[in-house]
């Protein structure tokens, strides 16, 4: 099953007491913790609750190391969302607008390429005129 609480909701499966419950138990103790943190999610509804699901980043906001399947990540994921958030409110558009996961790949590798040429001393002085 890799689908939204909406898409379970509106499907023929059937489901037990026990499924519901469980479900439940799922959402209130995300809440719990989000809210334990003085976070509101403010759009909580079935289609934004992800039941086993892989697929919890939109792939144009997904950072390098989701992309090629590490399993060995850090905040630094989140980060990098944000630096592609900020650019496209910077731009008004997305930063890697992929079509697909290859095409995505490829749009970032696109920008690295381009920057590879440049001599540590060229990055260093380019970071400190930011």
């Amino acid at each position: 099953m890799d689908t939204d609480l909406h898409q379970i909701i509106r499907s023929n499966q059937a489901l037990s007491e026990e499924h519901c419950q469980y479900f439940l138990y799922q959402i209130l103790r995300g809440l719990k913790y989000i809210h334990s943190a003085n976070v509101l999610h403010r759009d909580l509804k079935p289609s934004n609750l992800l039941f086993m699901t892989e697929y919890v980043v939109t792939r144009w906001y997904r950072a390098p190391e989701l992309l090629l399947n590490s399993s060995e990540y850090t905040a630094a994921i989140d980060v990098w969302s944000v630096g592609c958030i900020f650019m496209e409110l910077m731009d008004r558009k997305p930063l890697f607008p992929g079509r697909d996961h290859v095409h995505q790949l490829r749009l970032l590798m696109e920008v690295w390429s381009s920057h590879a040429n440049l001599a540590f001393c060229d990055v260093y002085n380019y970071f400190l005129l930011i």
